[in-house]
């Protein structure tokens, strides 16, 4: 057997200093607790690496394949939001977070169902219809969801027509983002 060095020896020490004998097991919490230094790692999105500006049918920043492909719905829907029935804040709030969890989950191919609209009494026959159809296509230009959004269209009738938007989100890049805490 070797001899163990006196560098080797004070190694040991340093590091069996904390440790203590346990008389009794049942009261582990008496031990001297180590505090744990937490190293925050800052994994929220920066908005500087897109400067991409997301409307309906957008084609910068997506290759001419992957777009071919996302126009033909060969991409399955990963994930769907349906938002008939909600008020307009409360549907801002579902499409926000239901886009962040979606590109936090590393989804690429989601449906938000805005519903076609119904027209109002005293509305002109050809007046635009539905608020929230005409509201989430904003919403997801906004400065927060634009840069997680490669391009948006409506989709085919089955998939919901002109009162659905087939989105294609970016790739997920090891970045996470907080949905809010009100909905």
């Amino acid at each position: 057997m070797t001899d163990i060095s006196e560098e080797d020896k004070l190694i040991w020490q340093q590091t069996v200093s904390d440790v203590c004998l346990i008389q009794n097991n049942h009261h582990i919490e008496d031990l001297p607790k180590k505090k744990k230094k937490v190293i925050q790692k800052d994994t929220s999105l920066t908005y500087q690496n897109f400067n991409h500006h997301v409307e309906l049918d957008t084609k910068a920043d997506i290759d001419k394949q992957t777009l071919k492909r996302f126009k033909k719905e060969e991409f399955g829907v990963q994930a769907t939001l349906d938002l008939h029935g909600l008020t307009v804040d409360a549907a801002f709030h579902a499409v926000r977070n239901f886009i962040i969890s979606s590109y936090n989950l590393q989804k690429r191919v989601i449906l938000i169902i805005t519903g076609k609209g119904l027209p109002h009494k005293e509305q002109d026959v050809f007046a635009p219809k539905g608020s929230l159809k005409q509201s989430v296509p904003v919403w997801l230009q906004n400065d927060e969801l634009a840069p997680i959004i490669l391009t948006f269209i409506h989709p085919s009738e089955k998939l919901g027509g002109s009162g659905a938007l087939y989105i294609l989100l970016r790739r997920h890049r090891n970045t996470r983002l907080r949905p809010d805490k009100q909905s």
